[in-house]
């Protein structure tokens, strides 16, 4: 029986902390493989592993913990003790420690799970780990597979990187019970945003969106799920703008779903997504996307068919063009309609875990 490791020690949840625990659970339940896991013993992804039967390592490490030779020694002890032939990694602090690692322990594959759409930079560090150490690259847009080559053409062969998007379990996701989180009223139009509150994720412009439909006469609410060192910095921007009353901030939501269910519209204002997980599991309840037009966005967000039309794409930072979108959708329940029912469509198609299980297998 193969053993598979993943080593992801963040403390947040997003993303690539989803992807770490839909794939590392569901191909354990294969019975082919051996699944191990190295986590943060204080991250959310622990805590949801702590539910499973998989064999959890907790490691709490920083980025210059590659430098700790006890440190690095420890986990190529484990990763040889449990025989592991395939790695995959989450973070670049992930790969410096654990690529070095895995190579001292004999690991077959040294897999980096990429998941971030930004150029990496070119340092003496970086090439070593990408020539020496990384065997191969799983990227979750084609976005992020551009981004690798941008500062050094070869840093890694490009027979080895392999695009390979998020999925979503539909079926467990139809099943997952929901709540009311916010009660409309006076036919507010809700409108969604979810994400932790940094400076990537671009809330500050879902205030000005706020100021703009204000002006042009529409009843909404605007709610954001996440926390994040920004949320005291937004609140009191939302103050200031004058448009608190229109924002509802509702913390971490541990059930995305809960969100979904309960607004009409879903608005990404990220300067930059690997793969926007959120817009997935909002097109997933038929609702209707808009974002930046810019990194992954495009891959996820259907414009060019409009028969197959799951959203809207608008110039970085246009907020007025997503105010009109917003509009357009408000005045036209049947197109909003539409657009929700090709949504859901395209995530069956194209973003279904048991997809992604499937490339991943085919990929070891």
């Amino acid at each position: 029986m193969k053993t598979i490791c993943f080593f992801n020690s963040t403390k947040a949840w997003g993303g690539g902390e989803k992807w770490h625990f839909d794939v590392a659970t569901r191909l354990a339940k294969k019975n082919i493989y051996r699944i191990i896991v190295f986590t943060h013993p204080n991250s959310e992804l622990y805590k949801r592993l702590k539910t499973t039967k998989l064999t959890i390592y907790p490691i709490q490490i920083s980025n210059f913990s590659f430098l700790n030779p006890i440190k690095v020694g420890k986990i190529a002890k484990i990763l040889q003790e449990e025989k592991v032939d395939t790695i995959l990694m989450n973070l670049s602090a992930d790969v410096k420690i654990a690529g070095i690692a895995s190579q001292k322990a004999g690991v077959r594959r040294i897999i980096y799970r990429r998941g971030l759409a930004k150029p990496i930079k070119n340092r003496w560090l970086n090439r070593i780990l990408f020539r020496q150490i990384i065997t191969d690259i799983i990227c979750n847009s084609e976005e992020t597979q551009r981004t690798i080559f941008a500062n050094n053409q070869d840093f890694i062969a490009p027979e080895k990187v392999k695009v390979i998007y998020n999925g979503i379990d539909l079926e467990e996701y139809d099943k997952r019970l929901t709540k009311k989180i916010y009660q409309s009223k006076n036919q507010e139009v809700i409108i969604g945003n979810a994400g932790r509150l940094v400076e990537q994720k671009g809330q500050k412009h879902l205030i000005e969106l706020a100021k703009i439909l204000t002006k042009k006469g529409l009843q909404f609410k605007i709610l954001i799920a996440g926390k994040g060192k920004l949320e005291q910095e937004l609140k009191e921007m939302a103050i200031q703008e004058k448009v608190a009353d229109k924002i509802v901030f509702l913390g971490f939501v541990k059930n995305i779903k809960n969100l979904m269910q309960n607004i009409d519209i879903f608005v990404l204002t990220s300067y930059w997504e690997g793969f926007g997980y959120v817009l997935v599991e909002a097109m997933a309840c038929q609702k209707p996307v808009i974002a930046f037009n810019l990194t992954s966005n495009p891959e996820i967000i259907e414009t060019q068919n409009e028969e197959k039309r799951t959203g809207f794409l608008a110039p970085q930072k246009d907020m007025e063009t997503i105010s009109n979108h917003i509009l357009q959708l408000v005045k036209n329940p049947k197109l909003s309609q539409k657009i929700g029912k090709s949504g859901r469509q395209r995530v069956e198609k194209q973003f279904n875990i048991n997809r992604t299980i499937q490339e991943v297998e085919a990929y070891f």
